[in-house]
């Protein structure tokens, strides 16, 4: 199975390509932005693993991927990589103008390469989306987090339209919502905060990468009938 991953050297996108990688019969494409580090020693540990240096906020560099995706050929795309902050400040303290350059700098690539992907698999009957949102969707958003948030809420009704225009195709699109993770975007947190969304978590533990990345692995072994689903992973915070 051929993979495309964005995203796929640190915190959680690093989870989902070591996980996929394990199966010698899938061949992984990863996308970096400055993690060349860890990059090398992924494709070093798994041989069946090509990583691919991609600047969100450079058009140019875009285009090469988009140019690319034909070559790889690729069964399933995992849109993982976000491009800013988890938290800024509050709402009516952000400029309008980061709205716009977290939008370009995460929702365009996003579309453009997700474009490109369809392609490829409207040609050959088959594919699979997979694209990670955040549960803040759901549970209450944390303060400081609205560019971000907005953005995700973006990509979750992209999601729905990927799943119903291109199921005769043979194509899903489903979604991941992990509810906080400590990874690099959320580096810049008060341990504070860390320590009241433990204590509130009903297993009193913070949720991890490999739980996430065994979801994502699910979900692209998953049968062509689950398509437009948003799994939750949030120990059932927001049941209704």
């Amino acid at each position: 199975m051929n993979i495309l991953i964005t995203g796929g050297a640190s915190g959680l996108g690093e989870a989902i390509t070591k996980k996929l990688a394990k199966d010698a019969n899938n061949r992984i494409w990863f996308t970096f932005s400055k993690s060349r580090a860890k990059a090398d020693l992924i494709t070093t540990e798994f041989s069946n693993t090509v990583s691919i240096q991609c600047d969100f906020s450079n058009s140019l560099s875009i285009a090469d991927l988009r140019e690319n995706i034909k070559r790889f050929d690729p069964d399933v795309l995992i849109n993982n990589a976000y491009n800013g902050e988890f938290l800024k400040s509050h709402f009516h303290k952000i400029a309008p103008e980061e709205f716009m350059d977290d939008f370009k700098n995460n929702i365009i690539p996003v579309i453009e390469i997700t474009q490109e992907a369809i392609s490829v698999f409207r040609k050959k009957k088959r594919g699979k989306i997979i694209t990670v949102l955040t549960a803040a969707l759901v549970n209450v958003p944390p303060i400081g987090s609205s560019v971000y948030i907005a953005n995700k809420a973006y990509l979750e009704k992209l999601t729905k339209v990927w799943a119903t225009e291109n199921a005769k195709f043979n194509i899903t699109s489903n979604a991941v919502s992990p509810s906080f993770m400590q990874t690099g975007l959320t580096s810049n947190m008060d341990e504070r905060l860390v320590e009241q969304i433990k204590e509130g978590n009903p297993l009193k533990k913070i949720l991890t990468v490999e739980e996430v990345a065994d979801t994502v692995f699910y979900l692209v072994n998953a049968s062509a009938q689950l398509n437009g689903i948003n799994i939750l992973l949030n120990a059932g915070t927001s049941l209704k």
